[in-house]
């Protein structure tokens, strides 16, 4: 019995492999252009960067902070008339901005680290860095402030918070920044490969074969 194969026209074709490469677009072929592109690309999106020890100590300095204040209040309502009015003025400064600083400081630490945004955990860090660390720093080395035993144990363990978030979120930093310059690179790549399709032409990934009808003998 004589069988009939009728040659699909030449617009058709280009329409189907246009609506199967966007319709099935993990389904590509090797051979189709950017396949290797946008896999990189959203291996790259894809990567979390968000530092988990980070994420810990924040966890746990949110926990730590209100028991550290109470006991600071506390130890400077008992020393407070004895100390020099300087160191008065000094300890009760300090205490105002630590306060101030710290709830700015770990909502910037949380935004930044979670949701991956560089500007919040730069923030972070220059509170952190140049405001938290350096007046703590006074109140556990200046000896004129009568430091008392439980004052040195509750700085203590509150500067290595402050020290161990300032490593992590600097290297959280690096890693964040990293993959924005690399996401920007791939996206600048991606333009201009497709610059240069248009200007060259799109081309079907399907090859053009020559189609015969079979005649009956």
């Amino acid at each position: 019995m004589p069988v009939f194969y009728t040659p699909i026209p030449q617009n058709l074709r280009v329409g189907l492999a246009h609506a199967s490469s966007s319709v099935f677009i993990n389904n590509r072929t090797r051979d189709s252009g950017d396949l290797r592109e946008h896999s990189v690309e959203d291996e790259v999106c894809s990567e979390v960067s968000s530092n988990l020890p980070l994420q810990m100590l924040l966890y746990f300095n949110m926990f730590f902070f209100p028991f550290w204040w109470i006991s600071e209040v506390v130890m400077l309502d008992l020393k407070f008339s004895m100390l020099p009015g300087y160191y008065q003025c000094l300890m009760v400064t300090g205490m105002v901005l630590i306060s101030l600083f710290e709830g700015l400081r770990v909502y910037l630490g949380y935004v930044g680290n979670l949701k991956e945004k560089v500007p919040e955990l730069a923030g972070f860090w220059l509170i952190s860095f140049l405001f938290q660390l350096p007046i703590l720093l006074f109140f556990l080395s200046d000896e004129g402030l009568m430091i008392l035993p439980l004052e040195r144990a509750v700085h203590s363990l509150y500067l290595a918070f402050l020290l161990g978030e300032v490593c992590a979120s600097f290297v959280a930093l690096r890693v964040m920044t990293r993959k924005l310059a690399l996401q920007f690179h791939l996206r600048q790549f991606g333009l201009h490969a497709t610059d240069t399709l248009s200007v060259f032409g799109a081309r079907s990934v399907l090859p053009l074969l020559p189609v015969r009808d079979i005649q009956p003998q």
